[in-house]
């Protein structure tokens, strides 16, 4: 059959469901031949959406290609509109489907959380769900948005920041109380009337109501220099200054709206930046881009309210979104939007005044970031187009990993492989590998290699006799191990015995005196080779192997700082955080304790005759 001629049978096929589809509202899904979901749709009437592709009517390009691919149709019937545009925006978000716009982002934003928990309420940084009980406020663009303003926070409302177990252990105050950014409420330093009075005001400055915490303090500080009380005034003037600090610092703060999200679109061709916006109390909280994957021959509009619809499927909307494009869908997707939120939910798009004013400024963000995207786009290109020169690949490659190992003396034995692409970086990817052989030689760096690589491709093998989607574990088009001859061999040993083929391996090795710009390359049965140490590629291939470098030496030094910090006493069942404390008071160290014999233990008030066998046989292999 020709390519002329797909089309046609794959409308003869989805012309097949019609007999059986309701005209009721709900959402399809269109797959290939090999059962990959192709499209994603919701429609009012299933009947009527899907007869639109059946009938041949004129389409798009892109359509007529999804037609054509078009082997097999699902369907789910949902109670409303509202009920499928919210089920369509969930499924592709995890489904990912090649001809929808496509939002790709799984991280949480971060929030300041008022933990109202204890007694003296904490503040701090959350992501994550929301299961601490207290007051949230956010979301903010960025983890270093979030530090930044609660370091301001804390030189204006003085509230901790400790753990509770920090708070509860403090004998005399910490260096926060010494700089003025915490009132030292764990030794009392200020009563529970005077700290909730802190906690109201910054509660009420987080909720908007910033310029009536301000005017209270001033009059406070006013009153307390005209009764000579210097010392208090000067209090009051550090936490005024960091309170303006704070507002000066969030760039655009609106007048005319507290709380909204934006959405700036700028697109040339096929590639669209998202600038997102957040306002909070009436404050920038910062912005975000984004560059969702479109079809070449989507509106503007269509692809801004497919990526609303899947940027709040795991989070609520505000009461007010700002876009910068008409939608035809605006009042449906308000309706859905208002549903999961619990509150009412308004989509405009700005004319004029100041809402017009702040989203031509985050138009012209969307505008310069995606320039910088494209010319980063364009070098990377070429970078991956020399790679592919460099190790004789076909075409260049879409996925690269490079591995590295580490450990001290074969100690705290660590693996792990990092992930770059056409779009840098995708440290989302990046996985660790907690060395468990327990025949291995400490040490034996090729028996790392062969675990760490033996554990990855397996799962791979597995993920594609199963059909599995995990991106994490998908097909790399070049392997790079960090290393010589002996790491490739052990590659090219590992790929063998899994029957892994169609993946590029190389290895890369640092030359005479570790002198970066004279590495080796080494190929499966191809003699070493060195590249221009002015080479771009080069250059390239040395940022990947630093990154793996990079990466598994911080995965390697948390793992050894964990263990420095473990005590050997929290592994024996029976032993609590009061029989530890004794034991550690009675002894002085867990080595002592270790050393110490069976009546010495008994005598720690606490442990009975049957807790110090357990702990003696612990230490001494009895049992």
């Amino acid at each position: 059959m020709s390519s002329d001629d797909a089309p046609l049978k794959g409308a003869a096929r989805i012309q097949a469901y019609l007999k059986t589809l309701p005209d009721a509202p709900g959402v399809y899904r269109m797959l290939n031949a090999a059962g990959d979901v192709l499209y994603v749709g919701k429609a009012k009437s299933l009947k009527k959406r899907v007869s639109a592709y059946a009938q041949g009517r004129v389409h798009s390009d892109r359509l007529t290609r999804m037609i054509g691919e078009t082997a097999e149709m699902l369907f789910v019937t949902t109670a409303s509109e509202t009920e499928a545009l919210l089920l369509e925006s969930n499924l592709i978000k995890r489904l990912k489907p090649r001809y929808n716009v496509s939002y790709r982002d799984d991280k949480s934003f971060p929030f300041i959380l008022l933990r109202e928990d204890h007694p003296w309420p904490q503040l701090l940084k959350h992501r994550g769900a929301r299961t601490a009980k207290g007051v949230y406020y956010g979301p903010f663009a960025s983890a270093g948005a979030v530090t930044r303003t609660l370091n301001t926070l804390q030189r204006a409302f003085l509230l901790r920041s400790c753990s509770d177990s920090v708070f509860d252990s403090r004998t005399r105050p910490c260096l926060l109380f010494q700089i003025k950014r915490c009132s030292a409420p764990c030794v009392q330093r200020i009563d529970l009337a005077g700290y909730n009075e802190l906690v109201e005001e910054a509660e009420s400055f987080l909720s908007g109501k910033s310029v009536a915490v301000q005017q209270t303090l001033k009059q406070e500080m006013d009153e307390a220099a005209e009764a000579l009380d210097f010392e208090r005034a000067a209090r009051l003037r550090d936490r005024l200054r960091a309170m303006s600090h704070i507002q000066s610092s969030q760039g655009v703060n609106p007048s005319s709206f507290d709380e909204a999200d934006l959405f700036a679109l700028h697109a040339e061709g096929a590639q669209v930046c998202i600038q997102v916006f957040f306002f909070r109390a009436g404050q920038n909280w910062g912005n975000r881009p984004y560059f969702p994957r479109m079809p070449f021959d989507m509106e503007a509009h269509e692809v801004l309210e497919s990526f609303i619809g899947q940027f709040y499927d795991e989070r609520s909307a505000p009461k007010l979104l700002l876009v910068s494009h008409a939608m035809a869908g605006a009042p449906l997707m308000a309706e859905a939007l208002a549903t999961s939120a619990g509150h009412r939910v308004e989509i405009s798009v700005p004319q004029r005044g100041e809402k017009r004013d702040i989203m031509e400024r985050a138009l012209a963000n969307a505008r310069e970031q995606l320039g910088r995207r494209l010319a980063e786009n364009s070098a990377q290109t070429q970078l991956l187009e020399g790679v592919a020169d460099t190790f004789g690949l076909e075409a260049p490659p879409r996925r690269i990993e490079v591995y590295d190992n580490s450990h001290i003396q074969g100690a705290h034995a660590l693996g792990a492989f990092i992930v770059a692409g056409p779009e840098g970086f995708e440290k989302a990817q990046y996985r660790k590998f907690n060395i468990k052989a327990a025949d291995l030689t400490p040490g034996d760096d090729y028996a790392m290699m062969r675990e760490v690589l033996s554990r990855r491709f397996a799962r791979m093998v597995k993920e594609e006799a199963d059909a599995g989607k995990d991106e994490k574990w998908r097909r790399p088009d070049l392997v790079l191990v960090d290393g010589g001859p002996g790491q490739l061999s052990v590659a090219c040993q590992v790929f063998a015995d899994l029957g892994v083929e169609d993946v590029a391996l190389a290895s890369i090795s640092k030359g005479p005196d570790r002198d970066a710009g004279r590495e080796h390359f080494y190929l499966p049965g191809k003699e070493p080779f060195r590249l221009d140490p002015k080479s771009p590629v080069l250059y390239y291939l040395q940022r990947l192997r630093d990154e793996a470098h990079r990466f598994v030496i911080g995965g390697h030094r948390k793992k050894r700082s964990a263990a420095i910090g473990a005590n050997p006493l929290d592994e024996i069942a029976g032993i609590g955080a009061g029989r530890k404390r004794a034991l550690l008071q009675h002894f002085g160290s867990a080595k002592a304790v270790s050393a110490a014999s069976l009546a010495d233990l008994s005598a720690v008030e606490g442990v009975s005759a049957a807790l110090a066998r357990k702990i003696y046989d612990f230490f001494h292999g009895g049992g």
